[in-house]
């Protein structure tokens, strides 16, 4: 369904007021935070905008980054001690521009400090289901391990099985195997064979992900050892990725540097490491952290896979 000019404005301005309610009942401080940083996101399979700052020198780093999440100075907030907080506004992401995604799109960010993941998933459940009943519908919610969604779908360990039958799953989509890792398999999996079949009426929440896919999350030991993340799906589309989140400034810069070797050896920029947070990072108190994309929610509302119906001007014709 697309919406005129008029229809997609005013849905968003009553999905903003219902996001900025049910934070004020529960108590979280709405913040702004910098768009333009002197650090960029290290992550390989995101690329950043950059620009240059062209005043005087004792301002800083002339190479500045737009963030494509408000993530790093959140948790320095977090760190000063300001508690549970969010942050609703627009991030960027270079190339990402299509029929489902726009370079420049808006995400709803928000920490609660003392909580572990599954207690922010069922946060992020509710938030989800409120959405839904200003359009008057209703999900129904299925909750489920990583491991045993794989087991229980498509009867394969994705923890253990061997590398030969992650791609006996996908063999009708004859993907070439040049250069792919068992996570990338793993993700090929859900984005081909799992994630399609989530039915549109249902919010379904995947946690506890393999330690290799931590990303910013704590890994649990164990054996296997989990990352301690989850993400959610409204139909088959994602809107949030969250995390019981690391505090540990080692750990996270040898991640950092980890996602810099990555791209080097694809040939990419490596990015400024974000210094200013790796400082502070260990007085981050324990807490857990997601992100929602708005424009993906929007679409779910009204039922479209064009993201030009829920945005004001898409990037061709901004």
């Amino acid at each position: 369904m697309s919406l005129h000019l008029s229809g997609r404005l005013h849905l968003r301005a009553r999905l903003n007021a219902l996001i900025r309610a049910y934070f004020a009942e529960r108590a979280v401080l709405e913040v702004e935070t910098p768009i333009l940083s002197a650090a960029g996101n290290t992550e390989p399979n995101i690329q950043s905008f950059s620009t240059a700052f062209s005043g005087h020198v004792d301002a800083g780093s002339r190479e500045r980054w737009l963030r494509t999440s408000p993530e790093h100075p959140l948790k320095r907030l977090l760190a000063t001690g300001v508690g549970d907080c969010y942050e609703l506004g627009r991030v960027f992401r270079n190339g990402e521009a299509g029929g489902r995604h726009n370079p420049e799109f808006t995400m709803l960010e928000w920490y609660r400090v003392g909580w572990d993941h599954h207690q922010l998933m069922e946060e992020t459940i509710g938030l989800v289901e409120a959405s839904l009943a200003m359009v008057g519908r209703r999900a129904e919610v299925l909750v489920e391990g990583y491991r045993q969604l794989f087991i229980d779908e498509l009867g394969i360990d994705p923890m253990h099985a061997p590398i030969d039958e992650l791609h006996a799953v996908l063999h009708e989509y004859n993907i070439d195997p040049e250069g792919l890792t068992r996570d990338d398999w793993l993700d090929l999996i859900i984005t081909h064979k799992l994630q399609p079949a989530f039915p549109r009426d249902r919010i379904t929440v995947i946690h506890d992900y393999p330690a290799s896919q931590c990303a910013l999350a704590k890994v649990r030991p164990g054996d296997p050892p989990m990352a301690e993340r989850f993400e959610l799906y409204l139909g088959r589309y994602e809107l949030a990725n969250g995390y019981h989140e690391l505090n540990d400034a080692t750990e996270q810069r040898r991640r950092f540097e980890r996602d810099n070797e990555v791209r080097r050896g694809r040939g990419q920029q490596a990015i400024p490491i974000d210094e200013r947070l790796l400082e502070v990072l260990d007085a981050m108190p324990d807490c857990a952290g997601v992100a929602l994309g708005i424009e993906r929610l929007l679409m779910c509302l009204v039922g479209t896979d064009a993201i030009a119906d829920v945005l004001t001007f898409p990037f061709a014709e901004a």
